[in-house]
């Protein structure tokens, strides 16, 4: 795909790993649109981009189609959407409140799989376009600590791999990102492991812009992710849990610092 002038729409866009990744498409001549629940942030980063923003709640199905209606309304067909919104509430599993769980499996989840319809009910008509999916490392394995967001972006990785073998031959792409740690307010917070250092939003942008141009599915952030996946499931259970052990895997949710987060998971729990 040649990215100019290509309409490219982006949830949770108005920081981050969104932010960051419409500023590389907007570099590439693509017009972005920036949908986020935060409009006032949103609105500043659009301008810094010469984007659009609008209003977007992923949790509103409704709201959620209005708002690619508007997209293509001002901007005309979409070609590419990036589910990227996501949030990420950290306890043991036995902590965690009903409301945690339903947030995070309405946003992370529930708004990828109605994101992902409405753009393929769009794009399959026209035989083209390209869906991309932002999960996680934790889409591959289990963390403790963070058991409901393992769950959801486990489920957006198996979303993305039936989705892809629907849409064979369709002229329509999709691809899931699967990125280690990102420093961005979602995991602020949390220790650094051992061999895995923590990424730059700019790492994750780069990867999709890669991808867009020459799709594929899988996209390890960084790459080296891959073979350590292939190797995890090749391995004894016991012995690929040692290794997340040796290198600090299951402690890196479970002592992340409370107080550095408590302020966006405060802000992440509010409908």
């Amino acid at each position: 795909m040649v990215l100019s002038g290509k309409v490219v729409v982006i949830t949770g866009g108005a920081q981050g790993i969104g932010a960051t990744t419409a500023a590389a498409l907007a570099r590439e001549g693509a017009r972005i649109a920036i949908g986020d629940l935060d409009q006032e942030r949103a609105r500043k980063t659009a301008a810094e981009l010469g984007a659009l923003a609008l209003p977007l709640d992923v949790t509103d199905r409704a709201g959620f189609t209005a708002f690619l209606d508007e997209v293509e309304r001002r901007l005309g067909p979409i070609d590419v959407l990036i589910n990227n919104a996501g949030i990420m509430l950290l306890s043991p599993f036995e902590e965690e409140d009903d409301a945690a769980t339903a947030r995070q499996l309405e946003i992370n989840l529930h708004g990828v799989m109605h994101g992902t319809r409405e753009a393929i009910r769009r794009m399959r008509p026209r035989a083209s376009g390209h869906i991309v999916n932002v999960a996680s490392m934790a889409g591959k394995a289990g963390f403790p600590g963070a058991a409901t967001y393992c769950a959801t972006k486990h489920a957006v990785v198996g979303l993305s791999e039936a989705v892809r073998q629907e849409l064979r031959g369709s002229g329509v792409h999709i691809s899931c990102v699967m990125p280690v740690v990102v420093r961005t307010d979602l995991a602020g917070g949390l220790p650094e492991m051992k061999l895995f250092s923590h990424l730059r939003a700019e790492d994750v942008a780069k990867a999709i812009a890669e991808v867009l141009k020459r799709p594929r599915f899988d996209v390890f952030v960084p790459r080296s992710l891959d073979l350590t996946s292939r190797l995890s499931r090749l391995l004894p259970r016991a012995t690929a849990e040692w290794f997340m052990r040796f290198v600090g895997a299951d402690r890196i949710f479970t002592r992340a610092h409370a107080a550095e987060r408590a302020g966006y998971e405060a802000r992440a729990r509010k409908p």
